[in-house]
């Protein structure tokens, strides 16, 4: 594992050999006609998903911020899958505008024929106590209210693919850290109080109030992917709401988080799984055979590693009040949003 844990600072992905990816992804179905649109796909599990769905045949569109990452992530991908389709939209989720503008020109490509799957992948893990330009905590509006928006305004052309060939899904990217403290979903994280959420603390095993804000987005995605499929299955609608976990897999989301300086455990790295086995859960879940309201995680371990499985609901992310307290403060944010 190299120079990735040496001094302080963790300045790169742990190499973990893969184990379980190829054969699963031999075993997904063909994609052929369908259009996968994935944000935060410029590295990690986000990438590892757009190079699967490429290679099955399905059109990619690639929702990252502009940047040398994204346009190197493009070429890659291009040079990887040559025959693939693949189209990159700007989308930065720390600014609602560029995710509007973002929905408003993939409606105009793609409103004739629908998205299949849209997976809200992208993530950022333990930052500073900071707010983004709309206000809102810079993880909590990277990793959820950015993706509602997105949901909402693209949920008619996932009704039309749906519509048109059977079914649609939306895919939310949660974390074991949505256990992590036992805490239930809390309001003022969802609202306008970005820069005043506790400050930076932090501990080597994951606490303080920089890793209470990350577990808060964390679960909101669970409760999202809840609270929509309960309002999906009451429109009788055909599209799906499902969520995965990675569990510990190596990718640069630990850099990025050691860089802000809220990651100082990297030994615990030795114990994870690489970046293609963690996105298992996740493709499964764009792409396996799934039930809407599933949630997919690694199987052994503690839910660390392994081919990805079906959970049973937790408590935690089940409870109806989580529900519409995430609904209600998601829609001051980011609009009405009415499942149909």
């Amino acid at each position: 594992m190299g120079g990735a844990f040496s001094g302080s600072s963790y300045t790169a992905p742990a190499e973990v050999p893969t184990k379980w990816f190829p054969d699963f992804e031999a075993n997904l179905p063909s994609l052929e006609n369908k259009v996968f649109c994935i944000t935060g796909c410029t590295s990690g599990t986000g990438y590892v998903a757009a190079r699967t769905a490429a290679r099955k045949g399905a059109h990619v569109v690639m929702l990252n911020r502009q940047s040398g990452r994204a346009e190197a992530a493009e070429k890659a991908l291009k040079e990887e899958v040559p025959n693939a389709k693949v189209t990159q939209v700007e989308c930065d989720l720390q600014d609602l505008n560029s995710v509007q503008a973002a929905a408003s020109k993939l409606k105009s490509m793609f409103g004739s024929s629908g998205v299949d799957v849209l997976c809200n992948n992208a993530g950022v893990m333990a930052l500073a106590d900071q707010a983004t330009k709309d206000g809102y905590d810079v993880q909590m509006q990277t990793n959820h209210l950015s993706h509602f928006l997105l949901t909402k305004e693209l949920y008619p052309l996932l009704q039309k693919a749906a519509s048109e060939r059977g079914e649609a899904r939306i895919v939310q990217h949660s974390s074991g850290a949505r256990k992590f403290p036992n805490t239930d979903l809390e309001a003022k994280y969802l609202g306008k109080n970005g820069g005043d959420l506790g400050g930076n603390g932090n501990s080597m095993f994951f606490g303080g109030a920089r890793w209470e804000r990350y577990h808060q987005t964390k679960l909101a995605n669970a409760v999202f992917t809840k609270e929509l499929d309960t309002r999906l299955r009451a429109a009788n609608s055909k599209v799906k709401a499902c969520c995965a976990a990675p569990g510990l897999a190596a990718t640069n989301l630990q850099v990025t988080t050691s860089q802000d300086d809220g990651f100082h455990a990297p030994w615990i790295m030795r114990f994870g799984q690489s970046g293609e086995d963690g996105t298992m859960p996740l493709l499964q879940c764009c792409a396996g055979s799934v039930e809407s309201g599933d949630f997919f995680e690694p199987e052994g371990m503690g839910n660390i590693k392994g081919p990805p499985t079906k959970i049973a609901p937790e408590p935690l992310w089940t409870k109806p009040e989580s529900g519409k307290i995430l609904w209600e403060e998601s829609e001051k944010a980011c609009g009405a949003f009415k499942v149909e």
